[in-house]
């Protein structure tokens, strides 16, 4: 682990015991910090009573004498809908809140990196979609071609725990906006942005507060490179916000689908091919028609922004194209799960917004698809435009019927289990159609994780062809 610097002989406490709050109470103690917790549920302190943390109800007013840091775990709303009462009690004592990813920064770097011939840097990832398959796609490339490489944050490991660094190691980061809007230091040498639409907004009081937290991962500690799509608004803003002019190579402009000669650095996408243009000068140019771990326009964007930090990190073309190619997806995520009889069968189960539903659907033709769940604001509507290569619908979960509803055009079957949208979807399909799982919704009315909605959906298929 990393143990965590500057407090020594202090009091701090930690509100939240899952795997970054476990990690967080263990890497306080290893830098000789004077741990206290909390969590809302009985068997998490438990836990951490057995392992022998002081359990003190940070509810109360007599908590925080001596208390000198608040480290609270991202899925702990801090700000709206409204702050959890601990984190309340912590403002009115003045203590200073942060997380796990504040505290990454300000440990990881010690002196035995006097010794390392290569600096370790720090990459990290955030963004609305694409952001798990980025880090995980430059953590692959990185690996493939021979780079000391490790993968923590939203994805992979807790951040602390976390072994030090490696001589010339690079450290992948993905950080979701909860990580990113309250983290009190934010330094990676790479900034990525890979694109912006509407997501979590009530736990950051809209699209501004949203975009805002994005935006501190830029804004805070000032990244040697920023990677940047600019396929939105607001990536053309945050990146304009960091150019000093148009010949500053510092960002590296992405986009899937525009062509960005005039950049001084770009990487975009178009038809298939991804293209590298520096200073007026194509640098490479990369067919992903075949690379069969990235399906689609949207991860031909996931594609650009990898690339773009493996080519800042000195990496040459040839050796990133050969790790592309050998890139087995990610789980969960555009996932080929198997093909019997010309039918194809893809897990999308983290599409769990109406946004990463549309670029799932149009990454493939001839859809059976399975969607539904627990809504998140707007419902299915803004999936129709997207719904051309769907044959036919099959909606699961608790609102199943209303979700059918919402799919004017489109012909719906409710299934309301994920057994039954497997087994009608199998039983309907022809050569070449594909039964992709592409939710468009949480998962938290039937499965307390899109993991374990994707994990069905892999073993009613396994049943179902063997």
């Amino acid at each position: 682990m990393i143990a965590v610097k500057g407090y020594d002989g202090q009091k701090v406490a930690v509100l939240g015991l899952g795997r970054s709050g476990r990690a967080t109470a263990h890497a306080l103690r290893a830098g000789g910090a004077e741990v206290i917790v909390w969590d809302d549920g009985a068997p998490a302190r438990e836990a951490a009573a057995a392992d022998g943390f002081d359990i003190v109800d940070l509810t109360r007013t007599d908590a925080w004498d001596g208390v000198r840091l608040l480290v609270t775990s991202p899925g702990i709303a801090h700000l709206y809908p409204a702050p959890h009462p601990v984190i309340a009690a912590a403002w009115a004592a003045f203590v200073p809140v942060d997380n796990d990813i504040g505290l990454f920064f300000r440990s990881y770097a010690d002196h035995t990196w006097d010794d390392f011939d290569t600096r370790p840097r720090v990459v990290a990832v955030t963004g609305s979609n694409g952001k798990s398959t980025t880090s995980a796609l430059i953590h692959h490339v990185l690996e493939e071609c021979g780079r000391p490489a490790q993968l923590a944050g939203n994805i992979g490991r807790g951040v602390l725990d976390l072994p030090p660094a490696r001589d010339g190691e690079v450290v992948v980061l993905e950080l979701s906006s909860y990580q990113t809007d309250l983290a009190r230091a934010l330094t990676p040498d790479i900034a990525v942005l890979t694109n912006m639409s509407p997501d979590h907004l009530d736990r950051h009081g809209g699209m501004g507060g949203y975009f805002a937290a994005k935006r501190r991962l830029f804004a805070e500690g000032g990244p040697d490179r920023a990677v940047i799509g600019v396929d939105e608004n607001e990536g053309r803003y945050l990146a304009n916000q960091m150019i000093e002019g148009p010949g500053d190579d510092r960002v590296i402009f992405t986009s899937a689908g525009q062509k960005l000669e005039s950049a001084a650095w770009a990487v975009f996408a178009r038809k298939g091919f991804l293209t590298e243009w520096r200073k007026g000068r194509q640098m490479a140019s990369i067919d992903l028609r075949e690379v069969k771990g990235l399906p689609g326009a949207h991860n031909h964007q996931n594609a650009c922004n990898a690339y773009a930090v493996a080519r800042s990190l000195g990496l040459g073309p040839k050796a990133i194209e050969a790790a592309l190619h050998s890139y087995p997806g990610l789980p969960h995520r555009s996932q080929r799960i198997a093909e019997k009889d010309g039918v194809v069968y893809v897990n999308d189960s983290k599409a769990t917004n109406v946004d990463s539903a549309a670029k799932a659907l149009q990454a493939f033709k001839n859809i059976r698809w399975i969607c539904g769940g627990l809504e998140k604001e707007g419902g299915l509507g803004g999936l129709l435009p997207y719904v051309g290569a769907v044959k036919k619908a099959y909606v699961i979960g608790r609102d199943a019927p209303h979700f059918a509803l919402q799919l004017t055009g489109v012909e719906v079957e409710i299934c309301t289990t994920m057994e039954a949208a497997v087994a009608h979807a199998h039983a309907d399909a022809e050569s070449g159609d594909v039964v992709l799982l592409a939710p468009a919704t949480a998962s938290f009315d039937q499965y307390d994780s899109y993991e374990r909605r994707g994990e069905d959906f892999i073993q009613q298929v396994k049943r179902i062809i063997s």
